[in-house]
C-alpha cells in the first residue's frame, strides 16, 4: 500500500521561506515521478514541480509561476522528496500535496496522472 506524508507547511510572511517534506512508502520509489500540487480555496489543483524518475533522465519541472523560486529534490534512498519554496507570495497559499506517478514523461504535469497522493499540508503567505 502506498503512503506519502507531507510535513512542513505552515505560517509565513511574503518573502519568507519553508521546506516541505514527503516521504514515501509502500513503492519502489526510484521508478516513480515525484511531484508537488497545490490547491487554493476555491480553485482546481494545480502542478508545481516534478521531478522525474531516475529512469527518465531524473529532471526537474517547474510551473511558470515559481521557476526561481521553489526548488524539488529527492532522496531515492531516503524515499523522500522535498520542496524548497523561497520568496513567498501570498498567491502561494494553498493546501500541498505530494503525489506519485509512473505515468508517460509527456503527461506529469497532469494530475489526472497521479494515484497516489498525500494528505496534503496548509501553506499560508501573510502580506
Amino acid at each position: 500500500q502506498v503512503q506519502l506524508a507531507e510535513s512542513g507547511g505552515g505560517l509565513v510572511q511574503a518573502g519568507g521561506s519553508l521546506r516541505l517534506s514527503c516521504e514515501a512508502s509502500g513503492l519502489t520509489f526510484r521508478n516513480y515521478h515525484m511531484a508537488w500540487f497545490r490547491q487554493a480555496p476555491g480553485k482546481n489543483r494545480e502542478f508545481v514541480a516534478v521531478s522525474s524518475r531516475p529512469g527518465t533522465g531524473g529532471n526537474s519541472y517547474y510551473t511558470e509561476s515559481v521557476k526561481g523560486r521553489f526548488t524539488i529534490s529527492r532522496d531515492n534512498t531516503k524515499k523522500m522528496v522535498h520542496l524548497q519554496m523561497n520568496a513567498l507570495k501570498p498567491e502561494d497559499t494553498a493546501v500541498y500535496y505530494c503525489a506519485a506517478s509512473q505515468a508517460a514523461l509527456s503527461s506529469i504535469r497532469q494530475a489526472e496522472m497521479y494515484f497516489n497522493w498525500g494528505q496534503g499540508t496548509q501553506v499560508t503567505v501573510s502580506s
